[in-house]
């Protein structure tokens, strides 16, 4: 049998995105491992960004009706028309955005998106600067680039919010000069939203190092408060070097669909597709039908939607809150709080988690997974487990009652996180 090592890319893809196990073999991401281990102890899975809601009836409707029209052979590789259209329209009526529709390519997930952008504009040798903690598929990417990732920190600021280390991003940009400086925004796990200023101050960067941006927007719509998306192309004067990543996964309670589009102007979404084409071709045709009519009708899901998370929100972080010592987020955006449990545990966030969901029935994400093992965010966050508020109204209730009952048993035992307890 040939040697799998042979060819090394898959295994150095796995090791970017934290995969590798100690003894060579590969394991599963962060989230896979979390839902399977959830099931395993039967406790609530708060981890995985999975909605536990379920689409509205009329995309379902619409998409079989799709179905029954005939769209269920391959879709144009660009994406259907009606798709790029709705699209268009979408980014100009929510957030100000124009966008023409041949800018527009249907990609299968924000993730392909994002790895076919990365494969397509990051040179060979070429560094890549993300704000950290960081979506896993990132690394994983620029590995298969054969670039470098460097990151900037995204902190807690001591009262429940976050904010970048601008003076670490400035000495990184001047140090790397990357040839993509990718954002985030609104950012996972934090919920931070970048602000016009900052995305001002990201664009004036990557104009003096000549370097692409490049968004991660598939939160847009779930901002929780009354501050507003900006997208990076409006905000940036040079919105010819911003590429635009979203989907409709998130806002419409579709992960598993895959509908997602990257924007660009037509050479660059040329260069994109090119790329794209030899990843899926292309995908879900009849989804991306459906979702069109839903991006350009008068569907009230996405705001419905985004109450429900927020009274969902409203629900989890007070329960949270109620650990004495916890420090606990206030979302400003996405599925997410973030806990950190440092002045309760001498325990590493992995650690804590695994003891959290045998004694205590919790499982979150441990945010240091979302980070480079060594580096300023990761020691930040070295005792912090992100929890999701996506999950089901029962879910979110079970959970809430769970970490009341944890704030309960630590008033009576304040050490019972440590190790020597």
């Amino acid at each position: 049998m040939p040697d799998i090592m042979g060819a090394s890319l898959w295994h150095e893809m796995a090791g970017a995105a934290g995969l590798t196990n100690p003894d060579g073999s590969i394991g599963e991401t962060i989230y896979g491992q979390m839902t399977k281990f959830a099931a395993e102890v039967g406790a609530v899975n708060l981890g995985q960004g999975a909605p536990g809601t379920e689409p509205p009836d009329e995309l379902i409707a619409a998409t079989e009706e799709a179905m029954r029209a005939g769209f269920n052979q391959y879709a144009p590789g660009q994406g259907y028309p009606q798709l790029l259209d709705a699209v268009a329209a979408q980014r100009e009526r929510d957030f100000g955005q124009h966008v023409d529709p041949d800018e527009v390519l249907y990609t299968a997930g924000a993730t392909e998106g994002l790895t076919a952008a990365i494969l397509a504009l990051l040179p060979r040798g070429g560094s890549l600067v993300a704000f950290e903690p960081f979506y896993d598929s990132y690394p994983a990417a620029i590995a298969a680039a054969g670039g470098t990732l460097h990151t900037v920190p995204i902190l807690p600021d001591g009262r429940g919010d976050f904010a970048p280390d601008w003076e670490a991003f400035d000495r990184v940009i001047a140090e790397v000069d990357p040839a993509i400086i990718l954002v985030n925004t609104p950012h996972n796990p934090t919920g931070f939203i970048f602000s016009a200023a900052d995305l001002a101050r990201i664009g004036r960067a990557a104009e003096a190092v000549d370097a692409w941006v490049l968004s991660d927007e598939v939160y847009e719509q779930l901002v929780l408060t009354d501050l507003g998306h900006v997208p990076p192309a409006v905000a940036i004067e040079d919105s010819a070097r911003v590429v635009t990543v979203s989907s409709a996964g998130k806002s419409w309670n579709t992960t598993g669909w895959k509908i997602g589009w990257v924007i660009a102007s037509p050479e660059v979404r040329q260069a994109i597709q090119t790329v794209k084409q030899f990843l899926s071709f292309t995908a879900g045709g009849p989804m991306q039908i459906g979702m069109a009519d839903m991006l350009v009708g008068d569907s009230q899901f996405v705001a419905e939607n985004r109450a429900s998370l927020r009274a969902r929100a409203e629900v989890l972080v007070p329960a949270c809150s109620s650990v004495p010592g916890a420090e606990v987020s206030t979302p400003r955006a996405g599925y997410f709080t973030v806990v950190d449990f440092s002045a309760l545990t001498d325990r590493d966030a992995f650690e804590l988690n695994e003891l959290l969901a045998r004694e205590f029935s919790l499982v979150g994400i441990p945010v240091p997974a979302l980070c480079r093992p060594g580096s300023p965010a990761y020691e930040a966050y070295r005792s912090s487990i992100r929890y999701s508020f996506c999950k089901s109204v029962a879910d979110v209730d079970k959970g809430a009652q769970l970490f009341i009952a944890l704030g309960g048993h630590l008033r009576e035992h304040p050490d019972a996180l440590r190790r020597n307890n």
